[in-house]
């Protein structure tokens, strides 16, 4: 199938854009396998129409199998970093935190924080979660209560948040949310070793100046905060 000119993936995308809900979402699953399956520079040269469209379909919940479809193609997508931008621009950060409010099925809320996690590694992506009533709040919610991927994943968004737009008031924030007791029980009860475990206490031991004797903190944890 020739697609190299770009007529079939812009015909792809208006029945993205604008058909009905089974076209839409046999949509996806194309785009996905001809992402998977052609070319690299075909993930790299993405235009941002359409992310825009894969955002809309995730927001729309068409379907199940639709929704796991788009959270593939953003993963294949996002490690490049222009990508990023382009899907954070088309509003995935709010999408994905909105969606995440509701989540309990594991393998999604998997996929959930895997394509945010990417999308922090950038300064927009990092400013769209923060900007988000209940970004930090849910990212932690879903630590040690899903998977341990998703708490890997979701410990790995805070510290690109904690390293990189760690304001006066994010730290603050995290504390009242309860984010950094979140962090001191993955370091408590986090196997020995582990990278999640690290990650945390390396966030913990950023901002101990901050954190470490707050009252937010309760005293069984405060007792094991990381020096």
């Amino acid at each position: 199938m020739e697609f190299r000119n770009g007529a079939f993936m812009e015909s792809l995308r208006r029945v993205m854009q604008s058909g009905y809900y089974e076209s839409r979402a046999y949509s996806v699953l194309l785009l996905k396998s001809i992402l998977e399956l052609g070319d690299p520079m075909h993930l790299v040269g993405l235009k941002p129409e359409y992310f825009g469209e894969l955002v809309q379909v995730l927001k729309d919940q068409i379907s199940h199998q639709a929704s796991k479809a788009t959270l593939k193609t953003l993963i294949h997508a996002c490690p490049w970093g222009r990508n990023r931008v382009k899907a954070v621009e088309s509003g995935a950060v709010s999408v994905l935190i909105d969606l995440l409010l509701d989540c309990n099925e594991r393998r999604t809320c998997e996929m959930m924080l895997m394509v945010l996690d990417m999308l922090c590694a950038c300064a927009e992506g990092r400013a769209e979660l923060l900007g988000h009533g209940a970004g930090l709040a849910i990212v932690s919610k879903k630590i040690l209560r899903v998977s341990m991927v998703a708490s890997e994943k979701a410990v790995r968004i805070l510290s690109s948040i904690s390293r990189f737009s760690a304001t006066k008031s994010v730290v603050q924030e995290m504390l009242q949310l309860g984010v950094v007791a979140k962090l001191c029980l993955v370091f408590v009860h986090g196997d020995s070793g582990s990278k999640t475990k690290e990650k945390a206490r390396e966030i913990l031991k950023m901002h101990a100046g901050a954190w470490r004797n707050s009252s937010c903190i309760p005293t069984s944890l405060i007792s094991s905060y990381p020096s």
